[in-house]
């Protein structure tokens, strides 16, 4: 009786050992095919970010040259870079653009910098300011062509 219940208990533990064999086997399974399919994301991820600094670069805005180093008129607005970067009247837009206290129409920025604000031709210039401003990330444009203080 001895050996029959060994031989029971040792047939039991092979049943249980060659299930056991089976999750692992396919757990293994479930975890290359993760591996691959992360391996694959990683390169059309590498692919992406190559070709999305390739059309940063080309999207650069054009610098200007000062005492021999190329430089923006008109820099970015970005972590410590200060109004102070901004040539003086682009610096006195944003003054009178934060102290309108809302959204302001070209019109009435010509009019605090004491252009001749009826003569139409005397606006478009500043107008070109004020969307460098809002493209540089200085100022927002709102889609009825106002413009207003980032916050």
């Amino acid at each position: 009786m001895v050996e029959s219940e060994i031989a029971e208990r040792i047939a039991a533990r092979r049943a249980e050992l060659d299930e056991l064999e089976d999750q692992l086997a396919k757990q293994l399974a479930e975890v290359r095919a993760e591996r691959d399919e992360l391996a694959v994301a990683e390169r059309v991820w590498q692919r992406m970010a190559e070709q999305l600094a390739v059309e940063t670069a080309a999207a650069e805005p054009a610098a200007a040259q000062v005492a021999g180093r190329a430089v923006l008129l008109v820099p970015h607005r970005g972590p410590g870079i200060g109004e102070d970067a901004l040539p003086p009247d682009y610096q006195r837009i944003l003054v009178i653009v934060r102290g309108a206290g809302g959204p302001v129409a070209v019109k009435q920025v010509g009019e605090e910098l004491g252009l001749q604000v009826a003569v139409r031709g005397k606006l478009e210039p500043l107008r070109g300011k004020l969307s460098k401003l809002a493209g540089r990330g200085w100022l927002r444009k709102l889609p009825d062509g106002r413009f207003s203080t980032r916050l």
